[in-house]
């Protein structure tokens, strides 16, 4: 479904990718782990077209998106929840919702926006809410939904837990597994390495960069490396 074949991104004189590949399936959850600065965000930033590739290519079933614009790429089927949900704070919950079928015509958006208020209830509670007065769970909740409204066929999720407290952590993660099942594919960026790779079907480990590790989440799990190094055990 996505496939990154040795892609490099630099920022100014800082190589941020250093000849990442990866690849997608249909219907998988795949993690992306590592530290800070590995290069993940980067990597989704990528795929969003939001950071152009120096060298490489990055294709999207038999289509070839590095180099297309944004918008292009989310009419296409990707969208992304980016890290710290960016949602728009003096927007309501229902524009913010909005503003993610941006692409669509308006007239198609209840079915969608129900099943988002369905998916989050505390949202169709605060539908009428500035987004910027959400507690930090909900606003995840939120950048979670308005990803969901361009209905993607890939979605892209980028330290969906980040800042978030134990119990709503679990619920999004209850929700990122729902919606797999619901038929939609996602790529996972999420320091929680413990609970990504309980989620994912296969994982990519990054460092500096560079994919140093890749296979089936339950191996990567268990390997004394990433336990000591990404599992604090």
């Amino acid at each position: 479904m996505l496939q990154l074949n040795d892609i490099f991104v630099s920022y100014g004189m800082i190589a941020a990718l250093k000849g990442v590949s990866l690849e997608v399936r249909q219907g998988e959850i795949v993690a992306l782990i590592g530290a800070n600065g590995a290069g993940k965000s980067t990597t989704l930033m990528s795929i969003s077209g939001v950071s152009g590739l120096t060298t490489g290519s990055i294709r999207y079933g038999d289509r070839l998106i590095s180099g297309m614009p944004p918008h292009e790429i989310v009419a296409l089927g990707i969208s992304q929840v980016p890290e710290g949900r960016r949602i728009l704070p003096r927007m309501t919950v229902r524009e913010n919702l909005e503003m993610g079928a941006f692409l669509r015509d308006k007239d198609q958006l209840v079915p969608d926006m129900d099943r988002v208020f369905a998916m989050f209830p505390a949202l169709a509670d605060r539908s009428g809410q500035l987004g910027g007065t959400l507690s930090g769970g909900e606003q995840q909740m939120l950048a979670i939904g308005r990803a969901l409204m361009s209905r993607p066929k890939l979605l892209l999720l980028d330290e969906p837990s980040l800042g978030l407290a134990p119990i709503i952590v679990s619920r999004i993660f209850k929700i990122i597994e729902e919606i797999n099942g619901q038929g939609t594919t996602i790529l996972l960026v999420e320091q929680n390495a413990k609970a990504a790779l309980r989620l994912a079907t296969r994982a990519y480990v990054m460092e500096s960069g560079r994919v140093v590790m890749q296979g089936p989440a339950s191996e990567l799990a268990s390997d004394p490396g990433i336990k000591k190094a990404y599992l604090g055990e």
